[in-house]
């Protein structure tokens, strides 16, 4: 008779069930603009990685022209499920804008605020006004010079310094060949 009233007993206990959770699908709205800076030929996204960010939900935007100087065209952008606008002042409505170059205080005029800029900052280098500018407008700006990874290392610096250097020595060896 015990064993048949422990068993009861378990009975009676509260049991668990294992329910999928649902999760909320809030997607990313990301705004890719044409870099205007003199020279500046690097693209913050490639077509890839808006294929991705696209495969999961997020709308990207990009200015149209805005891979041409890294030699990607705006069909690239467009096949992968990018929207492409004609208009600055549009892709720069998006919640988050990704630049290489920090954003011009022109660039910064046409953000609506409360949104997040991904770019260089050069923040040493910036004026007052233009600062205010930022936080007038409420704007979350990460600047990529600063990202350390886990060891303590800057990642994007590194890529870009890595860049910069193959690249002088692409133009020293040009002049160094040159005839005159």
């Amino acid at each position: 008779m015990s064993n048949l009233s422990s068993l009861g007993k378990e009975d009676f206990l509260p049991q668990e069930e294992m329910l999928e959770v649902g999760r909320k699908q809030s997607s990313l709205f990301i705004g890719l603009p044409k870099e205007k800076a003199f020279q500046e030929n690097i693209i913050s996204i490639v077509p890839d990685a808006v294929q991705l960010l696209v495969s999961h939900g997020h709308d990207v935007w990009v200015e149209s022209g805005a891979g041409d100087n890294a030699n990607f065209t705006d069909n690239e952008y467009s096949e992968v499920g990018a929207k492409i606008v004609y208009d600055t002042k549009e892709v720069y409505q998006a919640d988050i804008i990704i630049k290489v170059e920090p954003p011009s205080l022109e660039e910064i005029k046409f953000m609506k605020g409360r949104q997040t800029l991904i770019s260089a900052l050069q923040i040493t280098t910036q004026s007052k006004d233009y600062i205010e500018q930022l936080l007038l407008k409420k704007i979350t700006a990460l600047a990529f010079e600063y990202i350390n990874d886990e060891s303590g290392l800057m990642p994007f610096m590194r890529s870009m310094s890595e860049i910069a250097g193959n690249t002088s020595l692409l133009i020293a060896s040009e002049y160094l060949s040159n005839a005159n």
